[in-house]
């Protein structure tokens, strides 16, 4: 798990980068909450405003996130109000959780936008638990929102806006569907019956801090789609969890509340956060839990007990959302690898048709667009066969197969990049073989997608018949050449563990 956080590769430095900046954003946030006389719950508040402007807003464009970051207090405020009025409302309270979570898993139907300000919204309710928010308290605490998004903004969109070099980001839309069939939808439904499920174990367990189960039950449905990346991300939690809740005993019940070495733990964990996320959700967690702690720390809550307790909400959270993706409009594995693949190789596709025709001379063909939309594409194929791949996984045989098509997919996005790079060069000539070998890759992609084979499995006749250059000579004159044949390769190699027999599928999960 450590070789996955260090050793995982960091192009351009952006994990490095959005780590430190977000220390410096948040840092400034809490600086000027400061300057302005609020008290440590202000400060608190205003941290934790900041640090989920920078981590939950992900628009594909640096206008679209700053428009975003604009609209945080327009879904935040009314919340934090609506969570400080019914403090002493309990049945109240409880019902408007779960519908401001349902409806904070619904937005996510509207992107990246839509994402950003659910979480805001379901965040602003829990902090309002985790500080004890009374109506009185409201204008300071709006006022330190206000700051602290204002000041991160300011790092962000002003002093380290390294988003302006970098091409546009493509996000890959969830696929659609209707009434209980779309995600969004199916989702909302599962996070509130989860979210039930948790509040109520919670508060058998405390009448405090109950709010810790609900939390963990909603971070588990984020950026998961089947039962599988749940059960898992439901695991990853915890276990992230338990390997920090050690750090608070023998790092922060020291500190005994000293605000500098406490504000340093606090900076360590929300770089961890920022530098971990892409890669590793377990260190993610490690690094929210060492957070979490050191602000019980500065709250002077902090105690052996309170950890033990915080470690058995996480629990029964994840186990909430566990049992809600088992039960409650179910989707598999199976279906949601299969509908990932097939995007990801007709962008394959697309992405050797756009070099080509730069290659033939299109002065407007651009195969940059579908090379970043089939890496985005790819991730989330890796997220979807998460469950399959995991280390605990029982399925040998299966895992086997789901890194088999994880590495010949990577080995076409590797080939598509070097066509791409080919394509862009001004003295690269077409070819007259280059039509016939995007042609044969055309059909291979076909072939593995066609909606009469279902799922994973086709006419392997069919397939066999795809190498045009089965005993050709296998000199490569060209690099444009070069890269198309081994994608044809790779594609080649895919039907194998793609179209399986019923009796074994490669997803079944």
């Amino acid at each position: 798990m450590l070789k996955r956080v260090f050793a995982a590769p960091d192009p351009g430095r952006l994990r490095l980068r959005s780590g430190a900046r977000a220390v410096l954003g948040i840092g400034l946030a809490v600086v000027v909450c400061g300057l302005a006389g609020h008290s440590l719950v202000g400060a608190v508040t205003g941290g934790l405003a900041a640090l989920l402007a920078l981590f939950t807003v992900t628009d594909p464009t640096v206008r679209g996130q700053a428009v975003t970051t604009a609209l945080l207090p327009a879904v935040g405020l009314p919340v934090l109000a609506l969570a400080a009025v019914l403090h002493d409302h309990p049945v109240a309270r409880d019902l408007a959780f779960l519908a401001v979570m349902g409806a904070g898993v619904y937005a996510r139907r509207w992107g990246p936008r839509g994402h950003s300000l659910g979480v805001f919204a379901f965040m602003a309710f829990f902090v309002t638990q985790f500080l004890h928010t009374l109506p009185g308290q409201l204008p300071e605490l709006y006022e330190a929102v206000a700051l602290s998004l204002l000041a991160s903004s300011a790092v962000r969109f002003g002093l380290w806006c390294y988003e302006r070099r970098l091409p546009v980001a493509a996000v890959p839309h969830p696929v659609a569907g209707r009434g209980l069939n779309r995600a969004t939808t199916r989702q909302a439904v599962q996070a509130t019956v989860g979210g039930a499920l948790a509040l109520l174990a919670g508060q058998f367990l405390s009448d405090e801090r109950w709010y810790w189960a609900v939390g963990a039950t909603w971070w588990v449905f984020v950026n998961t789609t089947s039962r599988g990346e749940t059960l898992v991300r439901g695991f990853r939690r915890v276990l992230g969890t338990l390997i920090g809740i050690p750090v608070g005993p023998l790092v922060v019940v020291p500190l005994h509340g000293a605000a500098a070495p406490t504000a340093v733990l606090v900076a360590i964990g929300v770089f961890g956060i920022f530098y971990s996320a892409a890669v590793s959700y377990t260190w993610m967690m490690f690094s929210v839990t060492v957070m979490a702690g050191a602000l019980y720390g500065l709250l002077g809550v902090l105690n052996p007990a309170l950890l033990a307790l915080r470690l058995v909400e996480t629990g029964v959270g994840a186990l909430g959302a566990m049992v809600a993706v088992l039960l409650v409009l179910p989707v598999t594995t199976h279906a949601t690898t299969d509908a990932w693949i097939q995007r990801a190789l007709r962008c394959v596709h697309a992405c050797t048709a756009e070099a080509a025709a730069r290659l033939a001379g299109s002065a407007t063909a651009d195969p940059s667009p579908r090379v970043a939309e089939l890496e985005a594409l790819l991730g989330r194929v890796r997220l979807s066969l998460g469950p399959l791949v995991h280390p605990l996984s029982p399925l040998r045989a299966r895992k086997a197969r789901a890194r088999q098509v994880l590495e010949l997919l990577d080995a076409c996005a590797r080939e598509v990049r070097g066509l791409a790079s080919v394509a862009a060069d001004p003295e690269a000539s077409h070819d007259a073989r280059l039509a016939a070998a995007c042609w044969r890759v055309e059909a291979s992609v076909e072939a593995l997608t066609t909606a009469e084979r279902g799922p994973y499995r086709g006419s392997a006749s069919t397939t066999r018949a795809l190498p045009a250059e089965a005993g050709a000579e296998p000199v490569v004159v060209q690099p444009a050449l070069a890269h198309l044949h081994s994608i044809e390769r790779a594609l080649a190699e895919l039907a194998a563990p793609l179209q399986s027999s019923p009796r074994a599928p490669l997803v079944g999960a």
